[in-house]
This record gives structure tokens, sequence and C-alpha cells, in this order.
């Protein structure tokens, strides 16, 4: 049996590579009943479901949904020796709430990593890195019809110019996609380096010698936006919240400032949810606390060495209000 505390022992046991970032302080955060229901929105490889599952009883529970199937087959062969019951679905997080309804479930915990697998990144022709050469894609559903490509050769130039500084808060957009314009009108572009050198062409030199890659925020601008990352974020926060037990808790591992504030926001939210002017003497609207939003944690020096793609995640833990 792999030691459940050990880090290290549980990324060994992936054949999906994906180095689980803030490992312990997610497991710890979930406060995890080994009789309870746990769900992981955002499977990936299982490195942390696994973590999760490894501390559950036969009578506990572990759902895993993941949008790549490539995931859920991952999942399939790491986590089928647990011995809590199992459920994978090869979905969006949003379908969670449907499917604790129709199954008549309440989770103790809900786990959601939201950066880009190490898979992902490391696959040329899954699209999404700007360091190897592949195909425009950057769909986390194989199965979806709108990639990047087609955003990028079909999208007008004021799309372009909202979704890069929207979604990447690119301060040099309106040269990126005035020069993608351009150069689509002499023919498609097809691959991330043909991207990538359309960019880097329409970037003054200063912005070039910049510590972070000059392609970094518009390829992070186009997978949020054909992955409608932020909106199906909200839409699954704003829902959960009511099929999460008194004392269950929601953990969030965000990368960008974008997924950072929204959960900042939407925790705050759960925690004070009166809608009175501040200067009302009382609560008139009847709004009360549905719980509290702990401490942000960051990953420490020691894990950003092991492993750098850890550097910019943050952890926000949502703790649902015990029952009195």
């Amino acid at each position: 049996m792999i030691d459940p505390e050990s880090i290290w022992g549980i990324y060994q046991m992936s054949g999906f590579e994906h180095i689980p970032v803030l490992f312990n302080e997610c497991i710890s955060g979930l406060n995890i009943n080994e009789n309870g229901v746990y769900a992981d929105g955002t499977a990936g490889g299982g490195n942390h479901a696994l973590g999760i599952g490894l501390r559950l009883s036969v009578k506990g529970h572990l759902i895993c949904l993941d949008r790549d199937i490539d995931a859920i087959r991952a999942c399939s062969k790491k986590l089928g020796g647990l011995n809590c019951t199992l459920t994978l679905l090869n979905d969006s997080f949003t379908a969670l709430p449907a499917y604790l309804h129709e199954s008549s479930l309440m989770l103790d915990g809900l786990l959601l990593d939201l950066g880009v697998s190490s898979h992902q990144l490391d696959t040329p022709q899954r699209g999404f890195s700007y360091m190897s050469d592949g195909v425009l894609d950057m769909r986390m559903d194989g199965k979806a019809s709108f990639s990047a490509k087609e955003l990028v050769n079909t999208y007008s130039k004021e799309e372009l110019e909202r979704v890069f500084f929207e979604y990447g808060e690119e301060k040099y957009s309106r040269s990126i996609a005035s020069l993608i314009v351009e150069s689509r009108e002499k023919k498609p572009i097809e691959t991330t380096y043909e991207l990538v050198q359309i960019i880097k062409n329409a970037m003054p030199v200063k912005a070039l010698k910049e510590k972070q890659h000059p392609a970094k925020r518009v390829f992070q601008a186009i997978r949020i936006e054909i992955n409608d990352e932020l909106n199906q974020l909200e839409k699954l926060l704003t829902e959960i919240i009511d099929y999460i037990k008194p004392g269950g808790r929601i953990a969030v591992i965000t990368f960008h400032s974008l997924e950072d504030k929204l959960v900042k926001k939407i925790f705050a939210g759960f925690e004070k949810p009166c809608t009175c002017p501040p200067d009302f003497p009382v609560c008139v609207c009847g709004k009360v606390s549905l719980g509290k939003a702990m401490k942000v944690i960051y990953p420490t020096e020691d894990e950003i060495k092991a492993n750098p793609r850890a550097r910019s995640a943050k952890l926000r833990i949502f703790m649902k209000e015990k029952a009195k």
C-alpha cells in the first residue's frame, strides 16, 4: 500500500503525468471524513483524487469529473483499486450539481485544480503550449467543435482584442490582433509556433526581454475563451454550495488572477451575503452567512523548486457553516 502522506508516492503511480500542486495542503484543507462523499471536478490524471480516495473507507464515495477522456482513462486505471465507491464522469464539472441531485447525494468536500495538466502541456498535438510546436487546438474536451485554430482564423480584430485583453490582460492586444488578421489573409494560422511568431513580431523589443514568455498571456486568453473557463467556474461554484453538507469544504487551486479574483469574490459572497445598505442598523434582507472563507494558501519554496509550475498557484478553501 502506498503511503497516503507521500506526494511523490502518489505521483509515481501516474501514467498521465501531472505533479499535484499543493497536494498536502489540499488533503489537509478538505479535512477528510473516511465515510464521506467527495468530488474532484478537475480529476486530470487522478493524483489529487488518489490522495482523497486512499483516505476513504468502503462507505466513502469518490466522484471524479474531467472533460478530457484521456484523463478519465488514466483515473480509471489509477483509482480502480480503491476501497471506496468510485464514479468517473467524462464531463465538465458543471454537470456535478445535476449528478448529485439525481443521485440524492451531498458532498463533504469538493476539489478543483484549475491548472492545465502537465500531460496536456507536454503533449504537442493538444496545442496548449507555446514551448512546443503543434496544431492549434487547446480544447479540454477533444469532442468539442471549436478549437484555437478556429478562433484565431475567424474572430474579428475587435473580438481578438477583447479576448486577449479581458482574459490575458495583454497590453499589446491591439497590435497582436491586427497582425493576426493581416497574417491570416495570406494563409491560415495553423500551428502554435506560427502564432507565437506572430505574437513576437507584434510586440516591441522591450516586451520580448521580459522574464515571462511573450506568448503566455495570449495563449491563456485563447484557452479560457474556447473552453469557457470562467463562466463555467462561476456557474459551478454558485450552484454547488447547495450540495455541500454542513461543515463540508470547497477547495480551489487557481493559477492566474482572473480565476483567483472570481473565487475570492464568490467565497466572500457566501460568507457575507447581506445586501442591506451599510447605514442600516439591522439586516432586513434576511440573507445569512453560509460559512467562512479560510486564509489563502501558497506553495512552499521547496515545492516551487521541485515543480516550477506551482509558482503561481493559490489555494482557497471555503468551509460551510456546521449544523447547530
